[in-house]
């Protein structure tokens, strides 16, 4: 009788203690599963976070530039980013757009024209300026300029452009014009031909009708 008043109480102490083995490993599965998505919750941010330091903004100033042949121009190009690059990082190219099409002007913060020293970049790039001068611009020089900042091999940004017109010297008692002012010229002064002979053709007629008169009565 004690025998097997004995296996009964091994047999229920070993099911106490296996009852224990599987509810602490499935507490603790519970708790890996947690602690798992925690930390997939706090490393999250960084992630979406990074790319935000190196996000770039290029803003080109004025949006449209005159001047006259000989003149120096300076096309105003500045760039910003959260996250201050370091120049080994970042590449600046300027282009022209014209009625001839695309014209490379400086890539790689260099100008890349040959045998032309007339145009190159000023400014310092750890602040953020990549402004372009153009010496002693010529009517060729008419066009709309670009300025692209790329940073870390990333996608280019490009700013929205500045138009430049160049006047040019007609030699004509000193003044210097432009085709467009030229063209407004030409049109006030035929406008104004035309009211003159508006307001004029009726007396005209008068004039000649009383020089008929006169002649017939003679």
């Amino acid at each position: 009788m004690s025998q097997h008043v004995g296996k009964l109480y091994r047999s229920a102490v070993s099911s106490f203690l296996l009852f224990l083995l599987v509810d602490v490993g499935v507490s603790g599965g519970g708790a890996s599963k947690e602690n798992a998505a925690v930390t997939h919750i706090t490393a999250q941010p960084s992630l979406l976070t990074t790319p935000e330091l190196w996000r770039l903004s290029v803003t080109q100033t004025p949006a449209k530039e005159k001047a006259k042949e000989g003149e120096t121009v300076i096309l105003h190009c500045h760039f910003n980013s959260p996250q201050p690059p370091s120049l080994p990082d970042l590449s600046v190219k300027w282009y022209k757009e014209d009625e001839k099409g695309q014209m490379d002007l400086l890539e790689n913060n260099v100008t890349v024209l040959p045998n032309n020293s007339r145009i190159f970049m000023r400014g310092d790039l750890s602040q953020g300026d990549a402004s372009l001068v153009i010496l002693n611009v010529t009517t060729s020089d008419h066009g709309i300029y670009f300025c692209e900042v790329t940073l870390l091999d990333r996608k280019p940004v490009t700013g929205d452009g500045t138009k430049l017109r160049i006047r040019r010297a007609l030699g004509l008692f000193g003044i210097e014009e432009s085709i467009g002012t030229i063209i407004g010229l030409v049109a006030a002064a035929i406008g104004g031909i035309v009211v003159l002979i508006i307001v004029f053709t009726p007396q005209l007629r008068r004039c000649v009708l009383c020089m008929r008169q006169g002649s017939r009565q003679a």
